[in-house]
């Protein structure tokens, strides 16, 4: 990997004016293990009043010594790159932010002040493209082991920022590391500081640990340090609680393994959270025990559990019903013949046509989830086709652009049989050549065909009806091919 031109700019730039300049941080640690970092920060010797006459193109809005330079980049990433001087921090009484924030003179101080060895590692830019690795914490140690570590005392790390909490758990899901033994106890020992954090920041870090392949993984991890009861406690009353013969898991461990069927496939944000919260009612409603214990109506008390979780967490709207729609309709029925299609077009109701894929994702998570080998049988590849096949236009007259009041004027009749047989005979016309799907073609055709006879109209009419039905079967049997289905 190279360092972004806008990056060394930026750096030589503050160091020609006498600055001494480090690119640092997250961007450090993905440029080290090979990873295109989402964006760039540096630190400064340089105070923000001297960054702002280095780069006249600024904004220094906070109270963190951050100076934003903007670049002309095209890459969004590279279009604004912070700039921070070199900072010790004090105590953090909202368990978030520092109190007040104070200079250093070493890049050192401004490391030990960093959440993880792994993001305390600073590069400096030498002659020829060379760098120089400033790594006072060990950090490629911790790189190279693949372990998530507090820089210093990690208690200290958590009390002065909750948020690093799920940041350590977000970074050993993202990157697929182990969180080092003593950090791991840090955290279980601090989780009640979360209560501090806004939901709003909570949330996105969650949407996070979600996000990437290994998002099962990070929720149990969430479990295991005490963190999940804090975010989604109603997942954790699945825990242990036993199904039955369908299922060879608990409710937790089935919900876990479909969400982490749902990632491994790099399905939606939406279908991946229907997959872990779709079966969140079980515990609350479970009756019985053993092989034949029943989770009545789980999916209607889950939509709305999950409409509530959602809530709270402050998922956007849209999200919410989208979610909680996709969870209430995840238990549908359907068996080759005996689910009717209208049946399937109710189903198509009450999701939404645009949900629909999204909510036969969730089902196939489902399946696997219960220990299923297999995610889409042959009765979810029907239940596609019917799909398929009900949400087509039929073949029918309303799809020339003229209709039976029309033909009634043009001819000056009223209203019977003749009509109809001359809409049939148009249609047929109409699929054969559409570009004959015009008004003054039609109303040609309408007065060519009133001068048949009742025998000549009626005998043409029946013929276009056959050719409509072996149309229909055509297009059938191509919709069929489509879902492997007989």
């Amino acid at each position: 990997m190279t360092i972004p031109r806008e990056v060394k700019s930026i750096v030589n730039k503050l160091e020609k004016a006498g600055f001494e300049s480090y690119i640092v941080g997250g961007c450090s640690r993905d440029f080290l293990i090979g990873q295109d970092p989402n964006d760039w920060d540096v630190a400064t010797l340089a105070k923000p009043e001297e960054i702002q006459k280095v780069f006249p193109d600024n904004f220094y809005e906070n109270k963190f010594l951050t100076v934003t330079v903007r670049t002309k980049s095209r890459k969004a990433s590279l279009k604004e790159i912070e700039v921070t001087t070199f900072r010790a921090e004090a105590k953090y009484t909202d368990k978030r932010h520092p109190d007040q924030v104070s200079f250093s003179k070493s890049v050192v101080e401004d490391l030990a002040r960093r959440d993880f060895t792994i993001d305390a590692i600073a590069i400096r830019l030498k002659p020829k493209s060379k760098i120089e690795i400033i790594d006072p914490f060990g950090g490629q140690k911790d790189l190279e082991a693949k372990i998530i570590k507090a820089v210093g005392n990690a208690n200290n790390r958590f009390s002065e920022d909750a948020l690093r909490l799920m940041r350590a758990v977000r970074l050993a899901t993202t990157l697929g590391f182990q969180i080092e033994p003593e950090t791991k106890a840090a955290i279980i020992k601090n989780a009640n500081l979360l209560k501090s954090i806004s939901i709003e920041r909570i949330r996105d870090e969650l949407i996070k640990i979600i996000d990437p392949d290994k998002a099962a993984e990070g929720i149990e991890l969430l479990r295991e340090t005490g963190l999940l009861k804090h975010i989604i406690p109603e997942l954790e009353e699945g825990y242990g609680v036993a199904q039955n013969k369908h299922h060879i898991y608990d409710c937790y461990k089935h919900n876990l393994l479909s969400l982490k069927y749902a990632a491994e496939k790099k399905f939606s944000f939406e279908v991946k959270l229907a997959s872990l919260l779709h079966d969140i009612a079980k515990p609350r409603v479970k009756r019985g025990e053993g092989e034949e214990a029943t989770f009545y109506n789980h999916e209607m008390v889950g939509a709305k559990m999950t409409s509530r979780i959602l809530e709270r967490l402050r998922f956007p709207r849209n999200q919410i019903e989208k979610i909680s729609r996709l969870v209430r309709y995840h238990l549908f029925y359907y068996n080759v013949g005996e689910v009717g299609e209208s049946s399937v077009r109710r189903l198509l109701k009450n999701v939404g046509r645009e949900n629909i894929e999204d909510l036969l994702k969730v089902r196939m998570a489902d399946r696997i989830g219960s220990g299923v080998p297999k995610a889409e049988p042959y009765k979810l590849r029907h239940l596609k086709y019917v799909i398929d096949k009900v949400s087509q236009d039929p073949l029918s007259p309303k799809m020339i652009k003229v209709n039976g009041n029309e033909v009634m004027k043009i001819l000056g009749v009223k209203p019977g049989p003749r009509v109809g047989q001359i809409l049939e005979i148009l249609l047929t016309e109409v699929l054969e050549n559409p570009k004959r799907n015009k008004k003054v073609f039609l109303t040609g055709r309408i007065k060519e065909l009133a001068n048949l006879s009742d025998k000549e109209l009626a005998g043409l009419a029946d013929k276009a009806k056959k050719e409509v039905s072996t149309i229909e079967q055509k297009k059938d049997e191509m919709t069929k091919e489509k879902y492997w289905v007989s």
